[in-house]
């Protein structure tokens, strides 16, 4: 009888004791009172927002606690002591990792377009991900799989299509679903693209954008082979806004060049200054035209589900497709990103493959709620598990407070910024991103660049003290400051204290340029 090697009945040991439930159990009791913890210093602001080190070291850092311990970790799980340890050194690891990392749960954070999330929703994704709920076919990731479609339908409703006439999918990032959705336009408008490429004939399909459209749009053209420079910017008028009239003129021009038109992308936000384009008017230039009306609404989809702002997305029911991202303003982590087609015939039109060891024939029925077949990803992680969770427990209310809440203080800070002598807003906010500038009175009669740089530079002070994090920006070429409040316990106070840092930070930088 051949017998198991020694050294693999070790093996067998460690991985066992990798696998151990109690262990489980004991570092998730661990876990919870560390997250809670955390949470609790984080939303009493009780130290720094980024806890900042320089990146060599970090990463310097993170690699020696992969050596350290080696001959522990390799003995200790064959013991009862040996697991209390490994708990002991998972506890350990969870409090580097909390210690290092960035305070979203802060109040002083009001930085990216990335949320404090609503704490749960970790917990909701945890499930999928311990269990490994993967998706690609409905039979690996049943509950993931409905999951997923029964949020579909819900935020298609949202938007305003009828029941049963839309379609969609999650993907990992508002990045990836717009190139999901401008690939299904190039698909529609150039029908056999995707088995033949596109021709090079001279008549290089083109994609009309906002001017200030998110990066990820140009990126996509060059992926889907338009080539980034074939994105035509489309002019703003005076808010900041895609202009219909100009549009209008773009797409007459390129029908009489006879130029093939993938599609326009109209913003609701634009990511600069949080404009939303006026999308009834575009939908009206596009439906003259013909053209295929794409909405990026990665940020400011969340203002359908508020009465209060609603109105602010008028006319998104008109477009073919729509990206919303639930890990920006439904308040969930990351990543978990929709991509929606008004029509869902064109759920297909992405993509066209057949790997009948994924996809069954014998159940050809199962391809409606098989995602492999909509999203780029084959294997997909259960996205959806933590905005289901929320809104399973708590309703759709509380994503239309956390909107009404974070946009008034948007509108408020805006206020704030108006009536204070040493500060310049560069908008009127539609939702909760500022623009601004200090602006001492050392630096009333700077040229512009001084003045931009200046502002840059407080930035970087204020955000390496660990007293707030917010974001650099330009405005019209010169630079300045901007603030996204993505956590809803933010009160105007905080705003007031953002507003006297930036002072003292200013006083300080210009004493020492003195």
């Amino acid at each position: 009888m051949t017998t198991v090697p020694d050294e693999l009945s070790a093996a067998r040991q460690r991985i066992a004791a990798a696998y151990d439930p109690a262990l489980l159990e004991d570092a998730g009791h661990r876990l919870a009172d560390l997250l809670a913890a955390n949470l609790a210093r984080a939303e009493r602001s009780d130290g720094a927002v980024l806890p900042w080190a320089e990146p060599a070291a970090a990463v310097r850092e993170a690699r020696a606690f992969l050596h350290a311990h080696e001959v522990a970790r390799a003995a200790a799980p064959l013991t009862a002591a040996g697991e209390a340890a490994v708990s002991d050194r998972f506890a350990d690891l969870v409090k580097v990792m909390l210690e290092r990392g960035l305070n979203l749960h802060d109040p002083r954070y009001i930085g990216h377009q990335v949320p404090a999330p609503v704490p749960i929703a970790g917990l909701f994704d945890a499930v999928g991900s311990v269990t490994n709920q993967v998706m690609a076919v409905y039979e690996m990731g049943p509950w993931a799989s409905a999951v997923e479609l029964a949020m579909i339908r819900e935020l298609g409703e949202a938007i305003g299509w009828a029941p049963d006439t839309f379609a969609g999918t999650i993907t990992h990032g508002g990045s990836l679903a717009n190139l999901t959705g401008l690939l299904t336009a190039r698909n529609v408008a150039v029908a056999d693209a995707w088995d033949q490429g596109l021709a090079g004939d001279g008549r290089q399909p083109v994609l009309l954008v906002h001017a200030e459209a998110h990066y990820s749009v140009a990126r996509a053209a060059g992926i889907l082979g338009l080539g980034s420079r074939q994105t035509v910017r489309v002019g703003l008028d005076e808010r900041g806004r895609m202009d219909p009239g100009q549009l209008d003129e773009e797409l007459t021009r390129l029908r009489t060049e006879n130029r093939p038109i993938v599609a326009v992308v109209a913003c609701a936000c634009a990511t600069p200054i949080g404009a939303f384009d006026p999308l009834e008017e575009i939908a009206a230039v596009c439906r003259h035209h013909r053209v295929w009306m794409h909405v990026d609404a990665a940020h400011g989809g969340a203002a359908l589900l508020s009465d209060r702002h609603r109105h602010l997305l008028a006319g998104i029911e008109l477009a073919d497709s729509v990206v919303w991202d639930a890990h920006k303003m439904l308040f969930v982590p990351s990543l978990c990103a929709f991509v929606l087609y008004r029509d869902k015939r064109h759920i297909f039109d992405a993509f066209r493959q057949d790997a009948p060891y994924l996809f069954d024939p014998a159940a050809p029925g199962l391809a409606d709620y098989d995602s492999g077949v909509r999203s780029v990803e084959c294997t997909k992680r259960a996205a959806a598990f933590g905005l289901w969770g929320v809104w399973s427990l708590f309703g759709r209310q509380l994503f239309a407070d956390m909107v009404d809440v974070t946009f008034a203080l948007g509108r408020a800070f805006h206020e704030k910024l108006a009536a204070a002598e040493d500060f310049l807003p560069l908008h009127e906010p539609q939702c909760n991103i500022v623009v601004f500038r200090h602006i001492p009175a050392e630096l009333r009669n700077a040229p512009p660049e001084r003045a931009g740089d200046f502002q840059l530079e407080l930035r970087r002070r204020l955000i390496e003290s660990g007293e707030f994090y917010i974001v650099p920006a330009k405005h019209e070429g010169v630079g300045a400051l901007r603030v996204a409040i993505m956590n809803p316990l933010t009160t105007a106070e905080h705003l007031d204290q953002l507003m006297d840092a930036l002072r003292r930070h200013g006083r300080e930088l210009l004493q020492e340029r003195a």
